[in-house]
C-alpha cells in the first residue's frame, strides 16, 4: 500500500518539460552534442563542454553536461529543480562556472530532457550515484574536492548522496524541501509514503551546509530552508533573500556574492582541518581525554608517581600529567609558589622540620637556621645544633653550642663565650 501511494505521489511531484528543450546527437567524430531549435545552444563550438550519456543501475540512460574551468580547484555537482532540464540551465551553468571558478557537472533525471526512463524518487537516487561514479572514474574527482548543489526537488538526491560521503567538501541547498509531504501540508511527522525525507538525512551530512532560500517563496515555504539549516551538523551562514521567490534567486546580487564566498572558504579548508572536524563530530576527543585521565591515574601510580605539593602545584607530565623529574637526581623541581621540595630518594634529600615542614635558609650563607616556632638549639648532650661555618656564629668552646645550658660548661666560660 505504501509503495502504491509513493508512486502516486511521485506522479504528482515531477513535472518534466514536455517537449524537451534539447536533443543529443552524435557527430561524425563520435562526439556527442546537444542541439535545440527553439533556443540556440553553442555546444558544438564549446571545447570546454562534454555531453555525456551515463548508464544507471536501474537501466536508464541519463544526459549530463560537464563544463571545465582551467582555473578550478573544486567541482560542483548540480541537481536542478522541477520543471527544468539542461537546455534551460546551460546559460546558468556557464555563469556559475566562470564566477565561482569551478568545474560543473549538471545532469537530467530519468524522464527529464533527453534522459530515458520515468521520473521517480528511487530513479533520482540512482541517477546522482551514477553521475558521481562517472566523476570519479572519468575525471578523477574525489569527494574531498566535490561540492553538491541541490535546488528544490534536487535537494533530495543531493542529501541522499551527501549522507553517504563523509569527506565531502560542502553542500549547497537552494530552495530545499524538508520532505515532499511537508510541501503540501505543515505536518511535524513523517509518513511511510512520504518522498525525499530530507529532514532525516540532513543530520547525517558531515560537511558545511549552505542554505539559500527566498523569504517570499510561495512554492516551498521559507520554513523548510530554516529548518534544514537548524538541523545541519555543520551549518554555514545562510542566505535569506528578502523578497526572493522560488525560481528567481539567481537574479539577486547577493546570491552570487554569498555563493562565491562559500566556495572560496571551502577551497581554503585543508585536509587536516576536515579530519579534525570529523573527529570532533564523532566524539573522538572525548575518548582521548578519558584515556589521558586513566593514564594519569594508573601509570603514574605504578611508575612515575612522585610526591607533590597538594596545596598549589598541579602535575604537568607531558605523557601522563605528572610533574617532570630532575634530570640530575630524579627529583622534581620545587614548587614556584611555596618553595616546597619533595625529598629525592637518591642524592638531594634535605631534612625538614617534623612539625611544620619548614626549611628556610640562612640569609647570609645559605645555611638553614632554626625554625623560630618549634626547633631551638640545644647542647651536644641534648641534640645540639652545630654552628654555621661560613658566617661564624659564636658558640661554646667545649661543646660548640650557642648558648650552652649543659653541665659541661661553667658560668665564666658562658660569659667568655
Amino acid at each position: 500500500m505504501g509503495c502504491m501511494v509513493s508512486r502516486l505521489a511521485a506522479k504528482f511531484a515531477f513535472f518534466p518539460p514536455s517537449p524537451a528543450t534539447y536533443q543529443v546527437k552524435k557527430r561524425d567524430d563520435g562526439r556527442l552534442v546537444a542541439v535545440s531549435s527553439s533556443m540556440p545552444i553553442p555546444l558544438a563550438d564549446d571545447s570546454s563542454l562534454d555531453v555525456l550519456l551515463i548508464d544507471t543501475k536501474r537501466g536508464n540512460k541519463i544526459v549530463a553536461f560537464y563544463l571545465r574551468n582551467p582555473y578550478a580547484r573544486l567541482t560542483l555537482l548540480y541537481s536542478h529543480g522541477n520543471a527544468a532540464d539542461l537546455g534551460q540551465l546551460y546559460d546558468l551553468f556557464v555563469q556559475l562556472k566562470v564566477n565561482l571558478r569551478v568545474n560543473l557537472m549538471g545532469y537530467d533525471y530519468s524522464g527529464y530532457g533527453a534522459s530515458t526512463g520515468k521520473p521517480s524518487e528511487s530513479n533520482t537516487y540512482a541517477d546522482i550515484e551514477a553521475v558521481y561514479e562517472c566523476l570519479e572514474t572519468e575525471y578523477g574527482v574525489s569527494q574531498e574536492d566535490l561540492i553538491l548543489y541541490g535546488q528544490s526537488v534536487g535537494s533530495g538526491p543531493t542529501l541522499h548522496l551527501a549522507a553517504q560521503l563523509p569527506r565531502l567538501r560542502g553542500v549547497v541547498l537552494h530552495s530545499a524541501i524538508l520532505s515532499g509531504l511537508r510541501v503540501l501540508c505543515h505536518v511535524k511527522f513523517t509518513l511511510c509514503f512520504d518522498i525525499y525525507k530530507n529532514v532525516n538525512k540532513i543530520r547525517k551530512v558531515k560537511c558545511p551546509v549552505l542554505v539559500i532560500h527566498g523569504t517570499e517563496d510561495d512554492v516551498v515555504n521559507w520554513l523548510h530552508g530554516n529548518g534544514l539549516w537548524k538541523m545541519a551538523r555543520e551549518p554555514y551562514e545562510p542566505l535569506w533573500i528578502k523578497g526572493g521567490g522560488h525560481c528567481n534567486l539567481e537574479i539577486y546580487p547577493d546570491y552570487i556574492r554569498h555563493l562565491c564566498r562559500f566556495i572560496q572558504e571551502m577551497e581554503s579548508i585543508t585536509t587536516a582541518t576536515r579530519l579534525k572536524k570529523i573527529r570532533e563530530s564523532l566524539g573522538l576527543h572525548k575518548r582521548s581525554n578519558t584515556s589521558t585521565a586513566i593514564s594519569t591515574k594508573w601509570c603514574c601510580r605504578i611508575k612515575l608517581r612522585r610526591p607533590k605539593c597538594p596545596a598549589c602545584w598541579k602535575p604537568s607530565c607531558p605523557k601522563c600529567c605528572c610533574r617532570p623529574k630532575c634530570p640530575k637526581c630524579c627529583s622534581r623541581p620545587k614548587c614556584p609558589k611555596c618553595c616546597w621540595q619533595p625529598k629525592c630518594p637518591k642524592c638531594c634529600w634535605r631534612p625538614k622540620c617534623p612539625k611544620c615542614c619548614w626549611r628556610p635558609k640562612c640569609p647570609k650563607c645559605c645555611w638553614r637556621p632554626k625554625c623560630p616556632e618549634c626547633w631551638k638549639p640545644k647542647c651536644t648532650k641534648c641534640f645540639w645544633r652545630p654552628k654555621c661555618l661560613e658566617c661564624s656564629r659564636p658558640s661554646c668552646i667545649k661543646c660548640f653550642s650557642w648558648p650552652c645550658f649543659g653541665a659541661c660548661c661553667g658560668s665564666d666560660e658562658k660569659q667568655n663565650g
